[in-house]
């Protein structure tokens, strides 16, 4: 997982553009937008991270380096 690249593709594309990738991949099809990654799998996870930052800010209004911050804390606290 890359912030940058996270932060990225939130300034880039809609959340509707991000779903759409998101379902692509999940049906192993290329999406139509770029997304940065090592491989399928970190390309998908920079999509779900980027899924969930713009559903912050559209829901809480969140900024989105705060979203992402929100993000990388719940990753950490995931596998601590």
């Amino acid at each position: 997982m890359k912030i940058p690249v996270i932060k990225k593709i939130v300034e880039q594309y809609t959340l509707e553009e991000l779903q759409a990738a998101e379902a692509a991949m999940l049906e192993e099809q290329t999406p139509a937008i770029e997304i940065e990654g090592h491989d399928e799998g970190e390309k998908l996870t920079h999509v779900l991270a980027a899924v969930w930052v713009k559903n912050e800010m559209n829901t809480n209004g969140t900024e989105a380096m705060v979203a992402i911050r929100n993000y990388a804390q719940r990753v950490r606290n995931s596998i601590s």
